[in-house]
């Protein structure tokens, strides 16, 4: 006899402010519906409760889809069973605890097969970058976070944080599933990862989180887009789309990494695939292509341990394998042995030296390709003798610094089938087949393996070669394509049309300043992304400023483009300056064909503060007291204020204090570590007050192009200090009566840990 079973209707309960949902979720019951009404809901602090059930869950969701919006100092607090949340988003604001959405209420009213669904946390970043959070904290077992986009973070803090801590919280199986994640924007400092899992302490404990089929695009934050730090977990079907970091196994064991896509770019060395510690992963059927990341952020990077290491160091990589992945266009897809201390040159205590190498690691039956043959496929650090290599397939190992019989070069093809994606012409058939390999039955898109042996992540014919769908992944009601704007060249001739026209522009316009003098006693604020531009490139507008205040103020998510302008201070001003506090966001800085002469300093930043690009192009900056002081960041904690610095074809006349102070304290893997460019400039009496004797501080930078340069008359003992074990060295550089270009081998940094 067939039972038939009776659905019941949802009892739906429409609040319209907080004091009503707060009445509601009080007296929620199973099967409820809790419908927030449409609007604006600012200031809330939500702690949603309740008893649901597998059949009957509660649910808190918005009237309309994508209508409610939680704003100012608001947060999502869920405990209890079989709850659900839905279609809210979270912006204009910041939480004012540690999380926005946290599955956990307090120690004891924790969430347990519990979702947030088709939700968006859209920059909902603290006002200080330095104060620390986690957008999302998922807490006790069985939850998941599905469909949601989740942008812009920029302040301290994982956005996707998984806790391990106590019993409650372990052998948890939660699901992060179809989620689009980014972008998330550079962070000049470490603690940047988009999900992390475990920390340090629970690192030995077993999480079986899944984090499968999610979108991650641009999350540049730091090295380690996830960072996974606990046992069991796995990672299927990713799409890691020009993401400067990688998928890092930082910590615990036998985790599974299957069938994920890495896609990097010609412009980009700092996209990276995956980095392996610990023991016992399975690393199968990835795809990557074009990533030009070397060493930390090389295709597949596998480190050194450091011998009986602490749970928040580096452990030994044993029992690892790696089979069946396709490498198209990389620079370096396998780099073993990184971060061994080969030069001896860094001073390290004993306990960071890593030294043990890989054991008991397969690498077998991956495909490598690059149509030019200036890559080199194998680098290693130091032996690979605990590395067994089987039927691994390469057109090219020319360069490679180790050879083996299981690395083998052969003449092969790849075509083109859909954007990023190439596969072998055909099969590559001598597959290896022992050590357990039945069990990666299927390739990167779900074709049978046993029916034909192939080596790499696909085997052809390939039957859908849709490699990125991003209809996939996030809400069904969420784009980031903003409104289309036709930017307006603005015509500007007084100093009132040029405060008031600045403050009425829309991001994207073009102020055009007619020729003369321009007399400003305020600030102007950048805010958004503005070009000031002389209208006469041979008669250029003059500005010039009187007062304290500085000339030019960056506030988050300012960009300035400056041309063709001269700025003239009586040196009681910056030129250009942050905001001494709140700059949740990155600002950018351009100036090209500028002259800039006396002021206090050409440009001043706070702590806190970050430029993503500085920019200065074939200008003149004369007669002034101080410099671009980027030197903030002194908490030695790996941070920085600019990300990348380039000063080109300029003219630097009479700085009377340093010319450049660009700093980075505190010695981390975390970051791209800063980027600093200077070429064909000229440096003349400049120096003459600077009581350190360096003309030029780059201290802790880890990338620097110091070439073609003129010194004359500087009055300094030293020009630069340039990091030998970062590979820094001048290059062709002219020095006249103006001290030396150091490089220094010992360069002793402060460990973060």
């Amino acid at each position: 006899m067939a039972i038939c079973q009776i659905k019941l209707k949802p009892n739906i309960i429409k609040v319209h402010n907080s004091a009503e949902l707060t009445d509601a979720i009080s007296k929620a019951n199973a099967g409820d519906n809790i419908v927030m009404a449409n609007g604006i809901w600012k200031d809330v602090q939500i702690k949603f409760y309740g008893k649901g059930t597998k059949e009957q869950p509660i649910i808190l969701k918005a009237e309309t889809t994508g209508k409610v919006t939680i704003e100012g100092v608001s947060n999502l607090q869920l405990g209890g069973d079989y709850l659900e949340v839905m279609n809210l988003h979270f912006k204009n604001g910041h939480t004012p605890t540690g999380s926005v959405i946290q599955f956990k209420i307090n120690d004891e009213t924790i969430a347990n097969y519990s979702k947030v669904t088709n939700c968006v946390i859209e920059e909902f970043t603290q006002p200080n970058r330095e104060v620390s959070d986690h957008w999302v904290e998922l807490w006790g077992k069985h939850n998941q976070l599905d469909h949601c986009n989740i942008i812009g973070k920029s302040n301290f803090g994982p956005t996707v944080r998984v806790f391990l801590t106590g019993n409650k919280n372990i052998n948890n199986h939660h699901q992060i599933i179809f989620n689009h994640f980014g972008p998330r924007p550079r962070k000049g400092g470490p603690h940047g990862e988009t999900i992390q899992i475990g920390d340090s302490e629970t690192s030995m404990t077993p999480s079986y989180t899944n984090v499968s089929n999610n979108y991650f695009e641009h999350c540049n934050g730091e090295v380690e887009v996830i960072s996974n730090k606990s046992n069991f977990n796995e990672y299927r079907n990713n799409i890691f789309f020009e993401s400067e970091g990688s998928l890092v196994l930082r910590h615990g064991n036998y985790c599974t990494i299957d069938g994920n896509v890495f896609i990097g770019n010609d412009s980009s060395e700092f996209i990276g695939g995956i980095r392996v510690i610990n023991t016992g992963h399975w690393i199968t059927n990835n795809y990557f292509y074009n990533l030009k990341g070397k060493e930390f952020r090389s295709a597949l990077a596998v480190m050194n341990g450091i011998p009986k290491s602490p749970l928040n160091r580096y452990m030994q990589v044993t029992d690892v394998v790696v089979a069946n992945n396709t490498f198209i266009d990389c620079v370096s897809p396998f780099q073993f042995s990184v971060g061994v201390n080969i030069d001896k040159k860094t001073v390290l205590p004993a306990s960071e030296i890593r030294s043990e190498r890989p054991e008991r690691m397969v690498v077998a039956n991956n495909m490598v390709y690059n149509h030019k043959e200036d890559n080199y496929p194998i680098v290693a650090y130091d032996k690979v003798d605990g590395v067994t290599f089987k039927k691994n397939v390469f057109n090219n190992v020319n360069k490679s610094n180790i050879s083996n019989d299981g690395i083998i070069t052969r003449d092969f093809q790849v075509k083109k089938l859909s954007e990023y994606l190439y596969v072998p012409t055909k099969n590559q058939e001598d597959a290896y087949k022992g050590f357990d390999f039945e069990k990666i039955s299927t390739d990167i898109f779900g074709a049978d393996r046993t029916k034909q042996n192939s080596i790499g992540a696909i085997t052809i014919p390939v039957i859908d070669p849709t490699l990125i769908n991003k209809k996939l992944y996030g809400t069904n009601w969420f784009s980031t394509n903003s409104p289309h704007y036709n930017a307006k060249i603005i015509q500007v001739a007084t100093n009132k049309e040029l405060l008031s026209q600045l403050e009425k522009s829309h991001s994207g316009d073009i102020l055009s300043l007619k020729s003369g003098i321009y007399e400003i006693t305020s600030a102007l604020v950048i805010n958004k992304h503005i070009t000031i531009i002389s209208v006469n490139s041979k008669n250029k507008a003059q500005l010039q400023f009187k007062g304290e205040k500085a000339v030019f103020e960056m506030h988050p998510k300012g960009v300035l483009n400056l041309e063709n302008v001269i700025l003239k201070g009586d040196k009681t001003q910056e030129a250009f300056t942050t905001l001494a506090k709140n700059m949740s966001q990155a600002y950018d800085l351009f100036i090209k064909n500028t002259e800039i002469s006396d002021f206090k300093s050409v440009i001043k930043s706070y702590k806190a503060s970050f430029a993503d690009t500085i920019s200065i192009n074939n200008c003149v900056i004369k007669n002034c007291l101080n410099g671009i002081e980027l030197n903030k960041e002194t908490d030695d904690g790996g941070d920085y204020n600019a990300e990348f610095v380039y000063i080109k074809n300029s003219k630097f006349d009479n700085i009377q204090s340093t010319v450049l102070d660009y700093y980075r304290g505190g010695y981390d893997e975390s970051t791209i570590g800063g980027n600093l460019v200077l070429q064909n400039n000229t440096f003349t009496n400049c120096g003459t007050d600077d009581k350190s004797g360096i003309l030029i501080h780059n201290q802790g930078i880890v990338n620097v192009d110091f070439s073609n340069n003129t010194f004359k008359n500087n009055p300094v003992r030293d020009i630069a200090i340039l990091w030998g074990e970062k590979g820094q060295k001048p290059v062709n550089n002219t020095i006249s009566n103006s001290g030396q270009i150091r490089i220094e081998e010992s360069l002793k940094q402060k460990l973060m840990y």
